[in-house]
C-alpha cells in the first residue's frame, strides 16, 4: 500500500472526536489545535496560540498556569502525564475534562501533545453511582435480614454486612467461609423454614430463613439466603407451650379432683346403705330369727345401693373416657349434658335448685373438651356454692345454652345471690380473687386462660333483679365442616 501523505495525515487528526492541543516542550505555548479542539473551547487555532492557562481554564486553584506548567514539565521528564484539567471555551462554559500529555519528538523540535476528552457526564454517572453505592452499604447494613449466597459447593460468595452482624462475625470472615461450619454440623438450608445457626464457637439462634437460586449474568450466581433472628419469638412461644401444658395439667387435675370430692360423697352413701341391709340380714341369720322373705329383702335392697354405687362409677368413667388432650369438633350442649350429672350431684348436696335450658339447634365447636367442661363446672360449682349461703327456698341456678347473635356458641350460669358487689370488676378473672371462704381463686383463672385460648370470650355481670351472671362464648365451626 502506497504511504499516505502529510496532508492524509493532517485530515486523520481533523476526523479524530479526540481533542488534541500540541504545545511548545520548552515555553509550554500552544503551537495548533484540531478541530475537535477548537470545537469544543470556541477558539480558532489563531485565537488559541496566545492564550495561558488562566485564560483557558477555570477560575480554580488547581488549574493555575503554575499546575499546569507542572503537569506538562512532567510529560516532558517522563514522556508521559494524565490528570483531571477543567478547560473553560470562550463563552464561559466550564469542561472538565480527562488530559494526557505525550512527549513527542518531532525532527524540527520537541513538542507536547495534549489529548482531552469531556468527562462531565462520566463523572456525574460516577457520582450516581457511588451515591447509590453507599446508600445500598448502609441500607444493607442496617437491614434486619441478612443477605449470603452461597455457591455450589456451599461456599459464602457473597454477604451482606447485616448477615455478618447476625451471626456475629466480621464480613471478611464470613465472606468465602463454608456456610456448613455455621449450621452446625446440620445440613445447609435449602429450602424456607427455622433454622439454628451461628459462627463456629458460638452459641447458635434462631432464625427464619428463605433460599432461593438466583444468576445475575456471570457475576454473581448461587442460593440467596435471606434470613432474620427470631430467637425471642421462639423462646415466647416456648414458654407458652409450656405455659399451656401447664394450663392443661393443672385443669385436668382440678376437673379430676371436683369429681372426687363429688365421687366420694355421693358413693359413700349407697355403699354404707348396702352394708346396713348385709348386716341387717347377718345378724337376723345369726340369732336364728330369720325368715327367708326378711333375709332376701335385706339383700334385694343392699343389690339396690350397690347398683346405685355402679352407676355413679359408670357414669364417671365414661366423662374419664372423654379426656382428649387435642381438639376436636363437638356439640356445646353434649359436653354441659356430660356435665349434668356432676353439677345435680353437687346441687343436690347443697340443696339448690338446678335447671337446664339447653338450645334446641346444633352449637358446633371445635375444643378440648375436657377444658371446656371444667370451665361450665367451674361456673356452676360457683354459683352453687353461693346458692348454699342462702335461704333455701332461694336457692336455685339456671344453665343456658344458645346461639348469640354474632354467631357464638354462649352458655349462661345464672344465680341469684349477692351479686358482683363483692367483686372487683377488674379481679374476678386475675387468679389472686375469690369469695370463698377457703378458696384459691384459681377456678375463675383457669377458666378465663382456657376460654380465651379457644378463642372465646368470658365475662360476668349482675343478674336483675338479684345475683350474678357468668357466661362464656366459643366461635361456632363454619358450615362446611362437618357436624360432630
Amino acid at each position: 500500500m502506497a504511504d499516505l501523505e502529510l496532508t492524509d495525515y493532517k485530515a486523520l487528526v481533523q476526523a479524530l472526536k479526540y481533542c488534541v492541543l500540541l504545545h511548545d516542550a520548552k515555553t509550554y505555548d500552544i503551537i495548533w489545535a484540531n478541530r475537535a479542539a477548537c470545537e469544543v473551547l470556541e477558539w480558532t487555532v489563531d485565537e488559541l496560540k496566545p492564550l495561558k492557562a488562566p485564560d483557558m481554564s477555570k477560575n480554580a486553584q488547581q488549574y493555575s498556569r503554575e499546575f499546569g506548567q507542572r503537569w506538562l514539565r512532567r510529560a516532558v521528564d517522563h514522556g508521559v502525564n494524565a490528570t483531571e484539567w477543567c478547560y473553560r471555551s470562550k463563552s464561559g462554559e466550564e469542561i472538565l475534562t480527562e488530559a494526557i500529555a505525550i512527549r513527542v519528538d518531532l525532527p524540527s523540535r520537541p513538542i507536547i501533545m495534549v489529548q482531552f476528552r469531556d468527562i462531565a457526564e462520566e463523572k456525574a454517572v460516577q457520582r450516581d453511582l457511588f451515591r447509590t453505592e453507599g446508600r445500598l452499604s448502609t441500607f444493607l447494613s442496617n437491614l434486619a435480614e441478612g443477605i449470603v449466597v452461597l455457591d455450589e459447593q456451599g461456599g459464602v460468595d457473597f454477604a451482606s454486612e447485616s448477615a455478618a452482624k447476625l451471626l456475629g462475625v466480621p464480613v471478611s470472615e464470613l465472606q468465602g467461609a463454608d456456610f456448613a461450619d455455621y449450621c452446625g454440623g446440620a445440613v445447609i438450608p435449602a429450602e424456607e423454614g427455622r433454622y439454628r445457626l451461628g459462627a463456629p464457637g458460638n452459641v447458635p439462634r434462631w432464625y427464619a430463613l428463605t433460599c432461593q437460586y438466583i444468576e445475575i449474568e456471570s457475576d454473581l450466581r448461587g442460593h440467596l439466603l435471606l434470613f432474620y433472628d427470631i430467637t425471642d419469638r421462639v423462646r415466647a412461644e416456648e414458654e407458652h407451650r409450656r405455659d399451656t401444658e401447664h394450663l392443661n395439667h393443672l385443669a385436668r387435675y382440678n376437673a379430676m379432683g371436683d369429681m372426687a370430692m363429688a365421687i366420694a360423697h355421693e358413693v359413700s352413701q349407697p355403699l354404707a346403705a348396702a352394708n346396713n341391709f348385709v348386716e341387717g340380714a347377718r345378724s337376723r341369720l345369726g340369732s336364728g330369727t330369720a325368715d327367708s322373705e326378711s333375709v332376701a329383702w335385706g339383700l334385694d335392697n343392699a343389690k339396690r345401693q350397690i347398683d346405685r354405687a355402679a352407676r355413679i362409677l359408670t357414669s364417671l368413667r365414661q366423662y374419664v373416657g372423654r379426656l382428649e388432650h387435642s381438639e376436636q369438633l363437638t356439640d356445646l350442649n353434649t359436653i354441659v349434658a356430660d356435665c349434668a350429672y356432676f353439677v345435680e350431684l353437687r346441687a343436690n348436696q347443697h340443696s339448690v335448685g338446678l335447671s337446664f335450658a339447653l338450645s334446641g339447634e346444633a352449637l358446633p365447636v371445635r375444643c378440648e373438651n375436657v377444658l371446656i367442661g371444667q370451665v361450665v363446672m367451674n361456673l356452676a360449682f360457683n354459683a352453687i356454692d353461693e346458692m348454699s349461703r342462702w335461704p333455701q327456698p332461694q336457692r336455685r341456678i339456671e344453665l343456658i345454652t344458645r346461639r348469640s347473635e354474632d354467631g357464638y356458641a354462649e352458655l349462661t350460669v345464672r344465680d341469684h345471690g349477692q351479686g358482683l358487689s363483692a367483686m372487683p370488676g377488674d379481679r374476678i378473672f386475675d387468679g389472686v380473687f375469690t369469695s370463698k371462704e377457703n378458696g384459691s381463686g384459681i377456678g375463675l383463672a383457669l377458666s378465663h386462660r382456657i376460654i380465651t385460648r379457644h378463642q372465646g370470650r368470658i365475662s360476668a355481670a349482675e343478674n336483675e333483679p338479684q345475683g350474678a351472671v357468668f357466661s362464656f362464648a366459643l366461635p361456632i365451626v363454619s358450615d362446611d365442616e362437618p357436624r360432630p
